[in-house]
């Protein structure tokens, strides 16, 4: 395997982002961020708002080929995903669903950023549908910052690879093992030049989880990547293609913090 540089998903000014917004997204009200049905967007960094009010985010930030994504409930399906990028580098984008900010793009009524010693448990829930004939990993990203940032690159990364498919491997190299939400994981520990990340490895394929956000946040706090202190500021999950992808799809997503 070869070791891939990280991306930074979707820098681009707000002013951008809100005219690619416009004319992207169908059935949804941005005024009130309620989805009014299933939406499909096929803009690079297109959204959609979900009932359950998560986001849905195309953010085809390192393709210019042709990616489009269905919101199916609180869900989405990668509907077309043209091309390959080098397993030697980074991936071609990260179509996930998330709830709180990314980018100045806030999920409705989210209570992020908040600070991780004022957030009891956050349980979270996903299920994946995977697919033959495209190389990439199915991943949690959730973001941790000394401040209450909505905008930018956050400070740490937390990474969880329920699955991947091909030569491909996270960030940094393989530090040990952990016991995290009934799982083990191998743990990997790098750095992409813009954050620190912190990546728990499935040994083989999940198709769903559920678990408490906190117990990887405190993976990170324990190897030193952050402090009880620091800000929670968004949860995301979808996937990481290197190459192909149409098919792949998260079937069920829900964030809540207590």
């Amino acid at each position: 395997m070869t070791a891939t540089p990280h991306r930074v998903h979707r820098i681009r000014p707000l002013a951008a982002a809100l005219a690619l917004a416009v004319g992207s997204i169908v059935a949804v009200t941005a005024a009130t961020g309620t989805a009014a049905a299933d939406t499909q967007t096929c803009d690079q960094f297109g959204t959609a708002v979900t009932p359950g009010g998560y986001v849905v985010q195309n953010n085809a930030w390192g393709t210019t080929a042709p990616q489009c994504v269905n919101q199916v409930g609180d869900g989405f399906e990668l509907t077309t995903a043209d091309g390959s990028v080098s397993t030697g580098g980074a991936p071609k984008s990260y179509p996930s669903i998330y709830a709180g900010c990314h980018y100045t793009n806030c999920s409705p009524g989210t209570v992020l950023p908040r600070q991780v010693n004022a957030i009891g448990s956050a349980p979270s829930e996903i299920a994946y549908r995977y697919t033959g004939g495209a190389t990439f990993d199915a991943a949690y990203d959730i973001w941790l910052d000394p401040t209450p940032r909505t905008d930018g690159v956050n400070r740490t990364e937390i990474m969880i690879w329920l699955n991947k498919v091909g030569p491909i491997q996270p960030i940094g190299s393989k530090t040990g093992v952990a016991t995290v939400a009934g799982q083990t994981w191998d743990v990997w520990k790098g750095n992409n030049g813009g954050n620190d990340v912190i990546s728990y490895v499935a040994p083989s394929a999940l198709t769903d989880l559920s678990f408490d956000v906190k117990d990887f946040v405190n993976g990170a706090i324990s190897e030193g990547l952050a402090t009880p202190d620091w800000y929670l500021t968004s949860v995301q999950a979808g996937f990481e293609p290197w190459e192909n992808g149409a098919g792949l799809a998260v079937t069920k997503f829900s964030a809540r913090f207590n």
